[in-house]
């Protein structure tokens, strides 16, 4: 069957069109959903064993893929020291259970913003991921140590050039996590001029900072992000009002294949139980994804 000119643009125009939508991401009949790639794990003061090795076994027994802990124990002021690091390590190699990263919880008393001896806390926390075989260090910024001023981030982004090069030395990432914007977050990892440098990302904390964190995790994209924290609290996942299946749908959109930290209160009081309803909640949401 032969074909008029204005038919054959019609076809040629309504081909563009479709390779337009596709090149922009958006779902069509032709582009399957990408499967969520990202592991889950748990923070160690979550599950009420900050900075100890217990706290392991609570989370392979509870069915985790990892769990983040603290290189400070639970007042938040003393280093848990070179025998409780390698603890942690033979725990996860007694029990074939990995350990995710590692929270640098003295900068909540030491913050990178104001205090000189921040510096120095990141610095030696290097050697500690290093030791333990962990490749991302958390930064928190969070109560008086929140950056509030561009002057203040600007501070962290020349702190943070200074410690940033022993990091890539060594192949550690640090992560910014906070209470700013995407945007915010990258012009500090521009100016600390390293790769080293990225941001970590909290969805409960950017929400309540009133930002949309659907569209912030696309624009930042995986490359930009270290790891992030997932929760909602006070309440269960999926029981308040952040949208995860939303959330998953944008990690899994954008590649993101790290680690996804539980970092999720327990209503009940009961940490086996809580944990346990909301690692099956987001293994749910999980799951939907993929048979999509």
């Amino acid at each position: 069957m032969s074909l008029t000119r204005r038919e054959t643009l019609r076809l040629c125009v309504s081909g563009l069109a479709s390779a337009a939508v596709l090149s922009r991401g958006e779902p069509t009949a032709l582009a399957a959903a990408k499967p969520p790639r990202f592991k889950v794990g748990v923070t160690d003061w979550n599950l009420k064993l900050e900075g100890k090795p217990e706290s392991v076994a609570l989370a392979k027994r509870l069915g985790f893929d990892g769990v983040q802990f603290s290189l400070t124990n639970d007042n938040g002021k003393d280093w848990i020291g070179d025998d409780v690091l390698d603890q942690f390590v033979a725990e996860s190699k007694r029990l074939g259970f990995p350990l995710a990263s590692v929270c640098l919880n003295i900068l909540h008393r030491n913050y990178l913003k104001s205090d000189p001896l921040g510096v120095k806390r990141v610095a030696d926390a290097i050697p500690m991921a290093k030791r333990v075989g962990v490749q991302v260090i958390l930064l928190p910024f969070f109560g008086k140590g929140a950056l509030e001023t561009p002057a203040e981030m600007d501070h962290v982004g020349d702190a943070l050039r200074e410690v940033a090069p022993a990091a890539e030395k060594t192949g550690v990432i640090l992560g910014l996590e906070d209470t700013i914007s995407a945007r915010d977050n990258v012009r500090i990892m521009e100016r600390t001029k390293s790769p080293a440098v990225l941001t970590y990302y909290d969805v409960g904390n950017s929400t309540k900072g009133g930002f949309n964190v659907v569209e912030e995790i696309r624009w930042l994209g995986a490359d930009r992000i270290c790891e992030v924290h997932l929760k909602d609290n006070p309440n269960y996942l999926g029981q308040g009002k952040i949208d995860f299946p939303a959330i998953v749908d944008a990690l899994a959109d954008i590649g993101f294949a790290q680690w996804a930290e539980l970092e999720t209160d327990c209503p009940s009081g009961s940490v086996e139980k809580d944990m346990a309803t909301n690692l099956a909640y987001i293994r749910g949401v999980m799951a939907k994804r993929s048979a999509a």
